[in-house]
């Protein structure tokens, strides 16, 4: 079953992350280049909280997952190993009457004639095989012998430095090893802005266990993936999970499930759980040369380790936390009138700011001082963001509209001038709610982190 899309909601987040500072088209001064994006302050903001979130919960709270970062740069020998020089493509066709490049999956069907999506033309090419892999040359000459490629994905120097990250870490089955970084591939059709893209990094784990354990840890990690996306605020009723079906299901798989979101473009595969079983170390041992057993101790036996792989994308399940965020309400302006707030309501440990400081009035110098105090206060624990531009009320929307969660002013009560009881302290402005309270500034640290952690609203 599909989710229905919105074109429309979808136009209107693709405005609001390039208006506002979250994604840009790369190289847009010279007209852009296709599939690829920058992110901007805010962007780059909400992905490294992304990033270091999944790090926290992958590797720092668990015993049994260390971390590498290998080369993007790939040897020719690796790849062909695993399959993707030989294998790595995708069947394309073109249109001839629209010149478009598709992909065979992306054509119609209209009472039993294949289409192009774009015109409509039946004037199709046959399908051919196109390699995705981005291929370059290392050092001085460009021949057979230099060829290295942009690696497809992070997977793979996992498992060819298997042997020495368990030398190292003393690691017993099972245990993982996590990387994030960069992959690329060159996609015929980029499409659905950011979700499919030509350079987009990966948050990937394999996680090495015995045989008989792999289907155990499958549905483990599938559970495991599932509390990481509504921990960071993505809704279970917009995540699916899909069993692939053998026929579909890589040749090495034993079970595959694809964690399914609902962007406003259609239900699209946001992550993958994978039992690979022992295919990749096994091909690599037998292209190598070199042992990739593992010796378990206690039973003196050497076996080559399978592994169960939960393979996410850092661009799309970013693209899918906007997509969660993204809302529209009514709320009264300055003036106590009605009017449409665009909102992002991220949970407060991925927002790219999670405070926002405000002197009442920027001319009324007493509250401008303790504002920027405060702002020094905060900054060593959280990422903080001053503005005393404009009425108070429309910076409160230009902050909701980023996703910030709180919002601190510094009023004429906080200088004790209406009431000596209220002498600092602010007032504390919850995004979603809108609601309000009084605060002391000293106890602004000590109110604020659980709620950035926990989600405590107020």
């Amino acid at each position: 079953m599909s989710a229905p899309s919105d074109a429309q909601r979808m136009e209107k987040i693709v405005s609001l992350c390039k208006r506002r500072g979250f994604i840009f088209q790369s190289s847009e001064i010279y007209g852009g280049l296709n599939g690829l994006w920058d992110y901007g302050p805010l962007g780059v903001e909400l992905k490294r909280n992304l990033k270091d979130y999944w790090w926290r919960v992958m590797v720092h709270e668990r015993d049994d997952v260390v971390g590498l970062d290998g080369s993007i740069l790939t040897h020719p020998a690796v790849l062909k190993a695993s399959g993707h020089v030989e294998g790595f493509s995708d069947p394309m066709i073109d249109c001839r009457t629209c010149k478009a490049h598709l992909r065979l999956d992306q054509l119609v069907e209209k009472k039993g004639i294949k289409q192009c999506p774009s015109c409509g033309g039946k004037d199709l090419t046959e399908a051919r095989q196109f390699n995705l892999m981005f291929e370059t040359h290392v050092g001085a000459a460009a021949d057979e012998s230099s060829i290295a490629y942009l690696r497809p994905e992070t997977a793979q120097s996992i498992f060819v430095q298997f042997k020495n990250v368990l030398e190292v870490s003393r690691k017993k089955l099972p245990f993982g090893i996590a990387q994030i970084g960069k992959a690329f591939r060159n996609e015929i059709n980029p499409r659905n802005f950011t979700f499919r893209s030509r350079e987009f990094e990966q948050m990937e784990l394999e996680y090495f266990c015995r045989p008989e354990q792999g289907m155990e840890l499958l549905e483990y990690w599938k559970e495991e993936r599932l509390k990481f996306y509504e921990n960071i605020g993505i809704s279970r009723a917009n995540l699916h999970v899909r069993n692939v079906p053998d026929e579909e299901r890589a040749f090495y798989s034993k079970g595959t499930y694809d964690i399914e979101y609902d962007f406003p473009f259609g239900r699209h595969e946001l992550e993958g759980v994978a039992y690979r079983t022992d295919y990749d170390l096994s091909q690599h041992q037998k292209a190598s040369g070199k042992s990739l057993e593992y010796f378990d101790e206690e039973t003196k036996e050497k076996l080559i380790p399978h592994v169960v792989e939960p393979s996410a994308g850092v661009d799309r399940t970013l693209l899918a936390l906007i997509c969660e965020g993204y809302a529209e309400d009514q709320a009264p302006n300055d003036k106590g009138e009605m009017e449409t707030r665009t909102v992002l309501r991220f949970h407060p440990r991925i927002a790219p700011i999670k405070c926002a400081i405000f002197p009442l009035l920027k001319n009324k110098e007493p509250l401008v001082v303790k504002a920027k105090e405060i702002v020094q206060l905060l900054r060593p624990h959280m990422t903080v963001f001053y503005d005393e531009s404009g009425a108070i009320g429309r910076r409160y929307r230009r902050q909701d509209e980023i996703g910030t969660p709180f919002g601190v002013t510094v009023d004429f009560e906080t200088l004790g001038e209406k009431d000596a009881a209220l002498r600092d302290t602010v007032t504390l402005r919850d995004r979603d709610s809108m609601k309000q309270e009084r605060v002391a500034i000293k106890d602004l640290v000590e109110t604020l982190t659980p709620r950035i952690r926990g989600f405590i609203s107020i």
